[in-house]
């Protein structure tokens, strides 16, 4: 461990060196903007409807998520319950086997005679649970929401929560596979994700080769996904924010924070997907918990409001007004891109978290991972959208607004003649009702962003360990580069940072879905496999 942490502390001696020169975050920021735009444009490619051009992506994504949804019953309504159970342990007997038992196996094997599958696995269903959700939950959160609903307006809200309902069928989907198809090494790790369901899946089915192309681009994808939504997107905000309360101007100010946030994070990635669980499921509950609390205090002040916002959210979706938008077919791409960023449903990441479950259902998992997008998208997303629309009441629903819906239309708006963006929108919201909520909404974000790093480092190192094979030094190349996106996020703008960390996490969503079209049949069968565990377990 120590001289790993002195390898860490190595790497940045260098960048000590060169954040000297002057005008360091300009110049990190000059050098990726090419970078971003050539992966933006490349991912977002796009085809026309209705006069709009409209990125395949996301048609892609929503379109399958509707497809999940009506196959397999609308899992996000009827398995909710079952799914809350699930994470409370109530069925945990399920997954023990009873040695010599003489009655079948679901499945035609004796019980006692099969592999012991509960014992494969590394985290219980909670903790599975809330490394995923601190992947999701993030800065998409706060951040994101502000963006989509200054590009967008009000109704970008409705459509991002529309995005959430669906988005739960799919992530059903993804982390079923996960569990399904996951790899255990000799001493219990488990390695798992759309990697493995893909390249195992589709060789069960004829197509090996064609399975381990797309293993393989889904797994370059995963580090970029890792380097960019999961990271420097989160190191970004956290750095806006931060600047902000201690009033840092100076134009190597992100780089110090970013090297800062590196040597955190770093100190925490290196103990692996056990330590991360047990930090986030502490963690995860207590920040979701306190920024909902704020949330509620200041719709509470304001409740008279409420309805009047919700009333907007709903005209604007069909009606925008917001400058540049697009109509409707624009605020509805926005707010499903930013709903899609925020909850990750069809990119396959949160089954790389899911698969190190212990249990020997894997529709079990997916049952607990259909919670996700609900949590980050229907919960925590509306109430911070509730938030900035009341804000931007000033006091009342009669019209007037304190900033433009539109506003520049990359995501900045003009708050009494200063321009806001992202994370400092919402910020701006908070101050208004609660007295130093500036301090409180930076630990907020910086929480969040954290999490979500240390939660993404283990998706990208998992795709790392695919490609590279499962060795130390291959362990501590990855973890390097990802610690150098931290410093990047912090020093880059968000117009680049979060057009390159759209198209990481986007890109994922193509080969992801080859797998999910080629093996939901078996997710049905594993539903009704577990289904039937539990009405025989209450028999």
């Amino acid at each position: 461990m120590k001289k790993k942490l002195l390898v860490l502390l190595l790497m940045v001696v260098p960048m000590l060196t060169f954040a000297q020169e002057k005008g360091l975050d300009q110049k990190i920021d000059a050098a990726f903007q090419p970078v971003s735009d050539f992966f933006s444009n490349l991912i977002f490619f796009t085809i026309p409807i209705a006069g709009i051009d409209v990125p395949f992506v996301l048609l892609l994504l929503v379109g399958s998520a509707l497809f999940f949804t009506i196959y397999f019953k609308f899992p996000n309504i009827f398995h909710f319950k079952t799914a809350i159970n699930v994470v409370r342990g109530k069925y945990d007997e399920l997954d023990q086997h009873v040695a010599g038992d003489p009655v079948l196996a679901i499945g035609g094997d004796i019980k006692g005679t099969i592999k012991d599958e509960s014992t494969e696995g590394e985290v219980t269903h909670f903790q599975a649970l809330a490394t995923a959700v601190s992947g999701t939950v993030g800065n998409g959160n706060i951040a994101g929401v502000a963006l989509a609903i200054a590009l967008g307006g009000p109704g970008a809200t409705f459509w991002m929560v529309v995005c959430g309902f669906l988005g739960m069928s799919t992530k059903f989907v993804e982390c079923t596979l996960g569990v399904q198809y996951r790899d255990v090494g000799e001493d219990g790790t488990v390695y798992g994700g759309p990697m493995y369901y893909i390249s195992k899946g589709l060789k069960e089915r004829g197509f090996e080769t064609f399975g381990k192309i797309v293993a393989v681009i889904f797994a370059i994808f995963c580090i970029g996904g890792s380097f960019g939504g999961g990271n420097a997107a989160q190191s970004n905000q956290a750095t806006v924010v931060l600047k902000e309360l201690m009033g840092l101007e100076s134009s190597g100010a992100g780089f110090w924070i970013g090297v800062v946030m590196a040597i955190v994070v770093g100190v925490i990635i290196i103990g692996g997907i056990k330590r991360i669980a047990s930090v986030t499921e502490k963690v995860v509950p207590f920040m979701a918990v306190l920024y909902l609390l704020a949330c509620l205090y200041i719709l509470g002040a304001n409740f008279s409001l409420i309805d009047d916002a919700f009333s907007l959210i709903f005209r604007e979706a069909f009606n925008p007004t917001a400058i540049g938008v697009g109509g409707v077919i624009g605020v509805l791409l926005v707010g499903f891109k930013r709903a899609a960023f925020s909850n990750e449903a069809g990119a396959g990441s949160a089954s790389i978290a899911h698969s190190a479950v212990k249990t020997k259902y894997s529709a079990s998992e997916g049952l607990v991972a259909l919670l996700e997008p609900f949590i980050d998208t229907v919960v925590i997303c509306t109430m911070t959208a509730l938030v900035i629309i009341i804000f931007n009441f000033g006091g009342d629903a009669s019209g007037a607004t304190i900033f433009q819906y539109g506003g520049d239309g990359a995501g900045a708006v003009l708050i009494d003649g200063v321009s806001y963006e992202g994370a400092g929108i919402t910020s701006k919201a908070f101050a208004q009702y609660i007295p130093y909520s500036n301090v409180f909404l930076t630990v907020a974000v910086v929480l969040f962003a954290v999490s979500t790093m240390i939660s993404w480092s283990y998706y990208g190192l998992q795709s790392w360990k695919f490609l590279f094979g499962r060795g130390k030094a291959a362990d501590m190349t990855y973890k390097l580069l990802f610690l150098l996106f931290v410093v990047i996020g912090a020093s880059a703008s968000m117009k680049s940072i979060w057009a390159f960390s759209d198209a990481m996490i986007f890109a994922m969503v193509f080969p992801n879905m080859v797998g999910l079209y080629f093996l939901f049949p078996v997710v049905k069968e594993q539903l009704k496999r577990y289904t039937d565990a539990i009405k025989e377990s209450k028999a």
